[in-house]
């Protein structure tokens, strides 16, 4: 028996009707490179859309065609998101920090028919892009004063291009299955694999990271999303923040600057922010530098990498700021947990209160989760077994674009995340480990992430990274590595010391190597790959 319920179709064309319907005076403000602080609305941004897409089927995308971005967050690239993907084209964002040969891949391997991109990526195309063989053309998004120069053929100032079209759009019937989205992985191993999202995994997304026990949104909140537009579509936060009403504020260029953050938080009254820990780090050591204040600020979500625990307790003791861990992947659209304590948890102890938050958090509803050993056999969530973790559900993939030989997925269709991770019997997952970067001492497991933010609450340590690093009799074992805090200049033995109590002796590091900088991968994670090939030759003490 079929029930006898509307079968309307899950589109992110039902947001941008939804926002226009219900919060068209909410305001989005921007950073760019031609207006410091661009001022519009969700009526004037997707009156743009409309022109946009207007413009697009003029110069012949057809649907399902893919059209590229390489661009910050703000208010274009946010007219991009609708404007491209409610007209039926694939809006494809690329990461700029990926190396040109990267970008080229994808941009080939896509096929893409148009790139939109901001003037500061503007060398980039002339020197490498303008060889993508299936580019027609680029848009660049900034006003005919900001236009840089340039002697390739087919070039578009966004602002002309869109001007003489009318905001009206004939708004095709989506098919909720069809693609909305493609955006490659990092490709730290082999070249970027493609995620194809759909219309009805994107709004799916959305709505459960609008739940209370997920990040909560809600019309009264003005949202900052430091991560990137280019990056898992900003955790799906452009999607989300219509959907409620939310004001959006974005930081442009300037996203990982301290000083320019701080200030859009208090003069914006942003009071949700989401980043990666290495952008809410550098907002602290600003705050703290500057004496400066965010009182505004509610919360901010953290994911991409752990967080360490010191930065938490920080913006919680000095700020009043609740961090709430993330995690996802670009397979997830991305988030799989948030972290969110439940009511038990106000009567825990601070030590056991902080070794809760220290965990990514549960899953959010539409993603299930399990953990398994090397033979494919589940392990109980006992928060002490240890092992790979599965994924699946509506907006986790279910192959890469156009890659049929890499699959990462089983029998029965789960998703094989390449993390190690423990879940508690109240469903916290905690990420021990990716199954790369898991140091195997003696035949048992030593998690790197959990060093790593040990040593992130030492006054002298700036960043810390934990890597195997071979041994005759044990294998591998831990070698930290850390950057000094400025002005500081810590002892080795005194670091080794401080893991004393916290972890097990056999836990703890050998040895420590300082280094002036940790390299770190184009989304922002360190890149234990080039740590390992730094430091292959590396020979501990005996």
């Amino acid at each position: 028996m079929q029930g006898l319920m509307m079968n309307t179709q899950l589109t992110i064309t039902t947001i941008m009707q939804h926002a226009q319907s219900n919060n068209p005076g909410v305001e989005i403000v921007s950073v760019t490179g031609d207006n410091p602080r661009h001022r519009t609305t969700y009526r004037q941004a997707f009156d743009r859309a409309g022109q946009l897409a207007n413009a697009l089927v003029k110069l012949g995308v057809g649907r399902g065609e893919r059209v590229a971005t390489l661009a910050w967050n703000d208010y274009r690239h946010f007219e991009a998101y609708y404007g491209v993907s409610c007209s039926g084209m694939v809006l494809h964002t690329i990461n700029p920090r990926l190396f040109p040969e990267q970008i080229s891949y994808i941009i080939n391997h896509a096929e893409d028919q148009w790139l939109l991109i901001d003037p500061m990526f503007w060398p980039l195309a002339e020197q490498q892009l303008a060889q993508c063989k299936t580019l027609k053309g680029f848009i660049i998004l900034t006003d005919s004063a900001h236009m840089p120069e340039t002697t390739l053929d087919n070039v578009h100032c966004y602002e002309d291009l869109i001007a003489g079209e009318e905001a009206d759009f004939d708004w095709p019937d989506i098919e909720e299955g069809d693609a909305c989205a493609l955006c490659y992985t990092s490709g730290t191993t082999g070249n970027p694999k493609g995620v194809l999202y759909s219309h009805r995994s994107t709004v799916l997304h959305a709505m459960a990271e609008c739940l209370p026990d997920a990040m909560g949104l809600s019309g009264a909140d003005a949202i900052l999303p430091v991560v990137p537009m280019f990056h898992v579509n900003a955790w799906g936060i452009p999607y989300a923040a219509p959907m409620v009403g939310a004001k959006l504020v974005f930081p442009g260029p300037k996203m990982g600057d301290g000083e320019t953050l701080q200030d859009l938080i208090e003069s914006e009254g942003v009071t949700l922010a989401a980043g990666v820990p290495t952008v809410w780090l550098g907002l602290l050591n600003y705050l703290r530098e500057s004496g400066k204040r965010v009182d505004c600020l509610e919360r901010t979500v953290v994911g991409g990498s752990a967080c360490p625990v010191a930065i938490m307790q920080a913006f919680k003791n000095e700020y009043q700021v609740e961090t709430l861990h993330a995690w996802g992947m670009t397979e997830m659209s991305p988030i799989g947990t948030m972290n969110v304590p439940m009511p038990k948890h106000a009567d825990l102890s601070e030590a056991a209160y902080w070794a809760i938050k220290a965990k990514q958090g549960r899953a959010v509803y539409g993603v299930e989760m399990k953990i398994v050993d090397d033979d494919n056999n589940e392990l109980p969530h006992d928060g002490k077994a240890f092992g790979a973790l599965k994924v699946r559900g509506p907006w986790v993939c279910s192959s890469y674009y156009e890659r049929p030989d890499a699959t990462e997925h089983d029998a029965e269709g789960w998703f094989s995340t390449g993390d190690v991770c423990t879940i508690d019997p109240d469903g916290y997952m905690q990420i021990t480990d990716r199954t790369k970067d898991v140091i195997k001492s003696g035949g048992e497991w030593i998690s790197s992430i959990e060093l790593e933010n040990i040593a992130m609450g030492h006054p002298d340590v700036a960043e810390a990274a934990v890597i195997g690093v071979a041994h005759p009799k044990w294998d591998e074992r831990p070698l930290l590595i850390v950057v000094r805090k400025e002005g500081s200049d810590p002892d080795k033995q005194a670091l080794l010391d401080y893991f004393d109590g916290k972890v097990a002796d056999w836990w703890k590091p050998n040895d420590v190597a300082f280094v002036e900088e940790i390299p770190h991968t184009a989304t922002g994670k360190i890149q234990k790959l080039a740590l390992r090939k730094q430091f292959m030759a590396y020979q501990l003490p005996e």
